[in-house]
């Protein structure tokens, strides 16, 4: 017999024992599957995350994309980010995001949180911190009266250029699990790169103010003008790049006249600040031939400007303002400059619309034309640069038209005020910097 079973074949196994196998194992790889796809997803969501962070330029702007794109990764509800003060013992600022309108009127009259609790334990331990269940962590001091009831927490540190910039939270899962070990390798990835955003939004801010005082310096102050009173201002992009090439700028001559120029050169960047300044010099310069109309100055400027400099494109608009009779007259000239607007004590406004004239630096043998208008007592001309008007989705029109509805509503300010009002609820998108100057011809 014993022979017999040795002779025999092996037992092969049943076949739903097979099935069986089959089975579990087809369900461990669609599980590998299902987890690697959603690594995946995590690391396409976290790359796309950055990118976004990385678009912002502003500093409060970044700290809240942190927050939400932390929110978002993890699927949390609420989240914070803490920023420590130099010291780095409390916090400075609190960015918070997820919260109800509810459950911020419940807020309102609860102060910067002072970094003490769940919140100091991050401060003073900078290490990932996992909490499953608040109220019962060892630092736990509670929540202020109006704030939700949280259960988890998941804090990060941010780190800029070795030193930490502030502390990332984020409680409550929208699946109601605590937070995990991927939740946690996910928000650190993101806090490094978070770091390096910030500080170069702080290399990009501390730049942008250096240009925008180094611009400043470029602009003249205004002189005693009187018997005329005047005001300018100017004011960069929105979103600068570096420099700007706007100016402006009041002579005045004897005999009470005034020459007023503003201009404005192509180009944002170093060399259309210095070119905007050869400009401005060069005009005052050839200002103090009181024989020649604007127009000819204009010309003799660009040629000026041709032999000497290779400033590019610069539009620009010279005007000489007289006595005559018991007004003024405004002669003036343009080099493809947006027209003045001119506005009455009866409240007249209107745009100076002529013959613009070529901008500098495009043909020196073109002669300018000049215009003329007379001004009575308590008149008033705006000049300004295209930065106050320009928006891609108006025409021209449509923004010259807002802005002399503007410059109605506040006619009646002190021209300090007015042209503030003007540059601040501006019609153009902001795009580009800006300058402005208005004269007032002294009352009869």
């Amino acid at each position: 017999m014993a022979r017999e079973r040795e002779g025999r074949p092996p037992r092969q196994p049943h076949l739903p024992d097979l099935h069986v196998q089959l089975r579990s194992e087809l369900g461990r790889i669609d599980e590998q599957l299902r987890d690697l796809l959603s690594a995946m997803d995590r690391l396409q969501g976290l790359l796309d995350a950055v990118v976004a962070i990385s678009r912002e330029v502003e500093l409060p702007a970044v700290l809240h994309r942190i927050v939400t794109t932390a929110m978002d990764l993890v699927g949390a509800r609420y989240g914070a980010l803490g920023v420590l003060n130099e010291s780095g013992e409390r916090l400075e600022k609190f960015i918070t995001a997820g919260l109800s309108e509810q459950e911020r009127n419940d807020l309102a009259d609860v102060g910067l949180p002072r970094g003490r609790g769940v919140l100091g334990h991050l401060i003073h331990h900078p290490e990932p911190l996992r909490v499953e269940d608040i109220p019962s962590h060892p630092a736990s001091a509670g929540f202020p009266p109006g704030h939700p009831h949280l259960r988890t927490l998941l804090g990060i540190a941010i780190t800029v250029r070795g030193e930490i910039y502030g502390d990332l939270y984020l409680s409550e899962r929208h699946d109601g699990r605590p937070f995990d070990m991927h939740d946690e390798n996910v928000l650190l990835a993101l806090a490094s790169a978070a770091g390096i955003v910030i500080e170069n939004v702080r290399l990009f801010e501390r730049v942008r103010v250096g240009a925008e005082q180094f611009q400043r310096l470029l602009l003249p102050t205004l002189p005693d003008l009187r018997p005329f009173t005047a005001a300018a201002i100017y004011q960069p992009a929105a979103q600068p790049s570096q420099l700007g090439g706007d100016w402006y700028d009041a002579i005045p001559l004897p005999d009470n006249v005034v020459a007023v120029v503003i201009g404005d050169v192509v180009g944002h960047d170093l060399h259309a600040a210095a070119s905007m300044a050869s400009t401005r010099n060069m005009l005052r310069a050839l200002l103090l031939d009181q024989s020649n109309p604007p127009g000819a100055i204009l010309t003799q400027l660009d040629r000026a400007l041709l032999a000497t400099t290779n400033n590019p494109v610069t539009t620009t608009t010279l005007a000489r303002i007289e006595p005559e009779g018991k007004g003024w007259r405004l002669c003036w000239s343009t080099a493809g400059h947006v027209p003045p607007l001119l506005f009455t004590p009866e409240h007249h406004m209107e745009f100076l619309f002529a013959e613009p004239g070529l901008p500098l630096g495009v043909d020196t043998e073109q002669a300018r034309p000049d215009h003329s208008r007379f001004l009575p007592p308590a008149a008033t001309v705006v000049f300004f640069t295209d930065g106050l008007v320009e928006h891609p989705a108006h025409s021209i029109d449509e923004s010259l038209a807002e802005l002399a509805k503007l410059a109605a509503e506040h006619a009646a300010l002190p021209l300090g005020e007015f042209v503030r009002a003007l540059a601040e609820h501006h019609p153009s998108d902001g795009h580009d910097d800006m300058a402005i100057l208005a004269l007032r011809t002294p009352d009869a």
